[in-house]
């Protein structure tokens, strides 16, 4: 599928006059590339509130612009290429040093009023990002695949003796074998005790047998993010990580369950949390039942007790409840999924069932 990046301009075009701004300084990499198509370390789009727009970037990428649907120019210091009176910035995006920097060759050439100053902005282009078209669906789904895949390939070598740092590798280099751009993020490995850690490094620890071995990792397919969390068992388990692992699937059902366009975030977490709580484990569970994927692994919509608004219906989203227990390990099962009417669409297809290695 063809990526349409000036209908993304466009509903970015048609948010700007209730900002009152005539036009929106996109300094973001990823969201120039999302409004462009340019993948780059330095650029910027200017997009007016009449539709038209300008990219700039430096002599690295210029080349690049030519096969885009917009005007580029080359500017060393593209931000300031493009600052202009009356101009929103991403307030998230741009720093400090550059926002006085640009004020100022404002002030030097003559604008000195409210009005024609730089206007920081909160999160429009995210939230544009939050719901999906179908491209980007189909990259994140293909990128979810690679991720089931490589776990399914890696799956026969995960023995004692094994290191959380090796197993990570064997992960890595397999999404990377089958396809993927590379891992969507550090790789997460955390065997035994160290599954009490929601975000373990992996280390030089050997798995061993008794163990519960906990992995969150995802493939990067064309810049989407895939993200999915399973837990094994070495060897026959014991009673309590039975319950544990049993607990927390339950949690993950009724999250996934939960997700509709129009229910709010902290309802759909409540989903998942309620079960935790009611077992006694609530302070064992100890973040937000998911988040958004897409061109970044953590994106718009969050899921938490506290988090507001609502979901809308297209929105790939994460659903990956845990309980940590210390000095003895934990459970977390995660799936990326995506909102849809008629019911959720899983896109990582991988077995919830405890797996017994």
């Amino acid at each position: 599928m063809t990526i349409d990046h000036a209908a993304r301009r466009a509903r970015l075009a048609a948010a700007l006059p209730a900002h009152e701004v005539h036009a929106l300084l996109v300094t973001s990499p990823v969201n120039v590339r999302y409004l462009t198509g340019l993948v780059s370390s330095n650029a910027a789009v200017l997009v007016r509130a009449d539709g038209s727009a300008l990219l700039a970037t430096d002599n690295r990428y210029i080349d690049k612009t030519r096969a885009l649907d917009v005007p580029a120019v080359e500017a060393p210091d593209v931000a300031g290429r493009l600052a202009a009176p009356g101009v929103g910035i991403e307030a998230a995006a741009m720093t400090v040093a550059t926002f006085r920097r640009l004020e100022a060759g404002l002030a030097e050439s003559g604008g000195d009023s409210e009005s024609q100053g730089l206007v920081p902005l909160g999160p429009l282009v995210e939230e544009l990002r939050a719901v999906k078209d179908e491209a980007e669906l189909e990259l994140i789904r293909t990128a979810c695949a690679l991720t089931d895949q490589a776990f399914a390939d890696v799956l026969p070598l995960i023995a004692p003796g094994l290191t959380e740092r090796a197993l990570a590798r064997l992960l890595d280099n397999r999404m990377t074998e089958l396809g993927a751009d590379k891992p969507a993020f550090d790789t997460i490995v955390a065997a035994g005790e160290n599954g009490a850690i929601p975000h373990h490094a992996p280390t030089d620890r050997e798995l061993r047998a008794g163990d519960l071995v906990t992995m969150d990792f995802g493939a990067r397919y064309h810049g989407y993010h895939a993200d999915m969390t399973r837990t094994v068992c070495l060897g026959a388990p014991a009673a309590w990580q039975r319950d544990l692992y049993d607990l927390v699937r339950r949690a993950q059902r009724a999250g996934r369950h939960a997700l509709t366009p129009g229910a709010r975030a902290k309802d759909v977490d409540a989903a998942a949390r309620g079960l935790i709580e009611a077992a006694g484990h609530g302070e064992h569970f100890r973040h937000g039942l998911g988040h958004g994927v897409g061109l970044e692994i953590h994106e718009d919509p969050f899921l938490g007790p506290s988090r507001t608004g609502r979901l809308e219906d297209r929105v790939p989203i994460t659903v990956e409840p845990g309980i940590y227990l210390p000095e003895r390990g934990g459970v977390r099962i995660e799936d990326t999924l995506v909102t849809r009417e008629g019911g959720p669409e899983l896109f990582t297809k991988t077995t919830k069932e405890l797996l017994v290695l």
